[in-house]
């Protein structure tokens, strides 16, 4: 049930439909004041959520820096959380996402010398089933690749954060008991949750950030600073995911 509704809460927090919603109310609202405020309304969410700089500054407030990789110390293993990939359907592949830099840096961590072995945990988070089960899938390649399979392991019953946490601790008992050498891999803007999810169950780990979009020093373009980009609108839906996530995993007692 927390499953499914944290699904359709998720419309309800993105820039798009409140974009929609005040565009909504100019258009067919009967009063002149409600119109006047609609329209302000969407004016600000349009400019405000498409502003990079605003989003960035807000972001550097909530992700966790990246670590460089000459820093990394050496890890029995590498936990790797799913949510980088869509399945293509037609042509029988994965489909790279943004975050497909998590399982980049991992690799790059293995074949360095970094990290003994890799476990990735996730099946996919989808309501429906949509033809991906990405740890297995990312196994898959992983091997065409040629990683050792017994390099890899994979934990395929998860579906949310606090769940990636729960399934790895039983893989991780098993295979690594009493180890403190444990390096968890995921995005910048993901791992606070993360890591409070795999606190909570008792798992102690080194945060291994990926795919960030801020660091300790800022540099921003000119466009950045005033030039409208809607695909920012959508990182900032990726964002208060996070933001409203840790919250709801507070509140039901998952961190």
């Amino acid at each position: 049930m927390f499953f499914i509704l944290s699904k359709i809460l998720l419309f309800t927090i993105s820039p798009y439909t409140w974009l929609l919603i005040a565009l909504y109310f100019s258009f067919f609202s009967k009063k002149p004041v409600r119109v006047k405020r609609a329209k302000y309304s969407a004016v600000f969410i349009a400019l405000f959520f498409s502003n990079t700089f605003v989003f960035k500054e807000v972001c550097r407030q909530w992700e966790v820096f990246g670590t460089p990789p000459a820093s990394i110390k050496h890890y029995d293993v590498a936990v790797v959380l799913t949510g980088m990939a869509e399945y293509n359907n037609d042509l029988k592949v994965l489909s790279a996402r943004r975050g497909i830099d998590r399982i980049w840096q991992t690799i790059s961590l293995y074949k360095s010398g970094k990290i003994d072995r890799i476990l990735i945990t996730g099946d996919h988070g989808y309501l429906i089933d949509k033809g991906l089960h990405e740890a297995s899938q990312l196994k898959e390649v992983l091997v065409h690749w040629g990683i050792p399979e017994h390099v890899i392991m994979t934990e395929t019953k998860s579906k949310n954060t606090y769940e990636n946490a729960v399934e790895s601790k039983k893989i991780l008992d098993r295979s690594f008991p009493n180890s403190k050498a444990i390096l968890l891999v995921t995005s910048g803007k993901h791992m606070r949750r993360a890591k409070a999810c795999f606190s909570k169950v008792g798992v102690q780990c080194d945060p291994y950030s990926t795919d960030l979009y801020t660091g300790p020093k800022r540099a921003y373009s000119f466009d950045e600073m005033l030039i409208p980009d809607v695909s920012t609108m959508n990182d900032w839906h990726g964002l208060l995911k996070e933001m409203f996530g840790y919250l709801a995993y507070d509140i039901t007692g998952k961190i």
